[in-house]
């Protein structure tokens, strides 16, 4: 098997398309473990990781939780919340203590755009960013695009739009990076105000009409409003925001194809999408969860294997 030409995951940016493809194939077999009876393999009986979450996460740490216990590492859960960084600890003493305990590899997700990256050249042990900021959030993008791999049988020539609040979102970024190293073709959809200025610089389409881009796309990547993130209203209200960005069934329902319709979740219901859209056979939402952690499982396995023993 390949190797990867990274050392840590700290954003798809870094990573080639032979990357994504090691990770997929890797992910392939990870995906027939979890569906056997017995859902564990002893690969990293003999590593010890680290979730460092200094924000608050469930999905996602869960998702990394799971895929750490089914390759049978040992695993260690630090939550910022209830910790030393309140006392005006810093991250990177924060993670030497923990190293001090013999961490072989680290997965954090942080407030601060580039704090993944700025660890990875500051600590001895494998990095895995699980989002930082508005800015990556790479084991998404992969397990999203795993995802339309699965359902459509490859990414290369696909046409997907990404839907909602793309200026606030980490989602959005790793996903368009993550797409157009597969050869897909990306749009965003928002209002105005939540599409980011430098989008254009990225090559995509951008649209301010939610049934055009439906009628362009092969697959809708719905986001939720990040109103945690927003210091300031940037619509007039979450109602007209459902009126102009949200999707329903009738709206599937008239386009002359069938789209898949996607969500990273957690999905505001009624809001940027209907639970009978979001229930419906179009929708891939519960394989995006499934396949988060073999894809997980996958990165975390291929970056073992570098550790320096």
């Amino acid at each position: 098997m390949d190797n990867l030409s990274v050392d840590h995951l700290t954003g798809i940016e870094h990573l080639t398309k032979r990357d994504i493809e090691i990770i997929f194939e890797t992910a392939d077999s990870f995906k027939e473990v979890i569906n056997r009876p017995i859902k564990k393999v002893p690969s990293l009986r003999d590593i010890t990781i680290a979730n460092l979450f200094f924000e608050n996460s469930t999905r996602t740490r869960l998702s990394f939780e799971l895929a750490e216990k089914r390759l049978s590492a040992d695993v260690v859960n630090f939550s910022a919340a209830s910790s030393s960084v309140k006392k005006g600890e810093t991250l990177v003493d924060t993670v030497n203590n923990i190293l001090s305990m013999k961490v072989d590899m680290v997965v954090m997700r942080h407030p601060n755009p580039g704090a993944a990256k700025f660890l990875s050249e500051r600590v001895n042990a494998r990095v895995i960013n699980a989002g930082d900021g508005t800015h990556e959030h790479p084991t998404q993008a992969l397990l999203d695009s795993y995802s339309i791999r699965e359902r459509l049988g490859t990414v290369e020539g696909k046409k997907v739009v990404i839907v909602g609040d793309i200026l606030h979102s980490r989602v959005a970024l790793s996903n368009i990076y993550a797409l157009q190293k597969q050869g897909a073709e990306v749009m965003v959809c928002g209002p105005t105000t939540l599409i980011p200025k430098y989008i254009h610089k990225l090559g995509i389409k951008v649209s301010h009409n939610l049934k055009e881009a439906l009628e362009w796309c092969d697959v809708a990547n719905m986001l939720r409003i990040q109103l945690e993130r927003q210091d300031i209203k940037y619509f007039p209200s979450l109602r007209e925001y459902t009126m102009l960005f949200g999707l329903d069934k009738k709206m599937l329902d008239e386009l002359d194809k069938e789209i898949v319709v996607m969500h990273p979740g957690p999905i505001n219901r009624g809001v940027e999408i209907t639970s009978d859209v979001a229930d419906s056979k179009q929708s891939i939402i519960l394989n995006q969860v499934e396949n988060g952690v073999a894809v997980r499982m996958a990165i975390i396995y291929l970056l073992a294997s570098k550790i320096e023993r």
